[in-house]
């Protein structure tokens, strides 16, 4: 499996409303989209830097799992997601390669992606995600 590209990088946060205006006056950047992930109970915001995202993740429920990992470990860092084709057969070949999976089959996230998480027990400790663009 080769990723086409790093498509975000995954950043907790209490607040999207405070963290968005540190993000646009810090570096310049402009939030181009605000949007809930109900069944992820989470709110995003995305910034694009090249052709790299930086995506915010607000939680909308303390027991959904941004809420969890921010009251574990803080505002941070949550995940890296890799851009890839074919993400059912690239879920299939990790698997065959004993990668433990949090997702056997891709499901909807933010910006209409397919998405899939591998467990950060078999990633070195960092919370990966795989995603593609669907098919038109």
């Amino acid at each position: 499996m080769v990723p086409t590209h790093i498509e975000h990088i995954g950043i907790a946060v209490e607040s999207l409303e405070q963290a968005i205006p540190f993000y646009e006056t810090a570096f310049g950047l402009k939030c181009y989209s605000i949007e809930e992930v109900k069944d992820q109970k989470v709110r995003t915001a995305f910034f694009k830097v090249g052709q790299t995202k930086i995506e915010l993740l607000e939680s909308t429920d303390p027991e959904g799992p941004i809420g969890k990992f921010l009251e574990k470990k803080g505002q941070g860092l949550h995940h890296i997601a890799f851009a890839v084709e074919g993400l059912q057969e690239r879920l299939n070949e990790l698997d065959q390669k004993d990668v433990k999976l949090i997702d056997t089959t891709p499901r909807k996230g933010a910006e209409g992606l397919n998405i899939a998480f591998l467990h950060p027990k078999s990633t070195f400790g960092v919370l990966t995600e795989l995603c593609e663009q669907p098919k038109q």
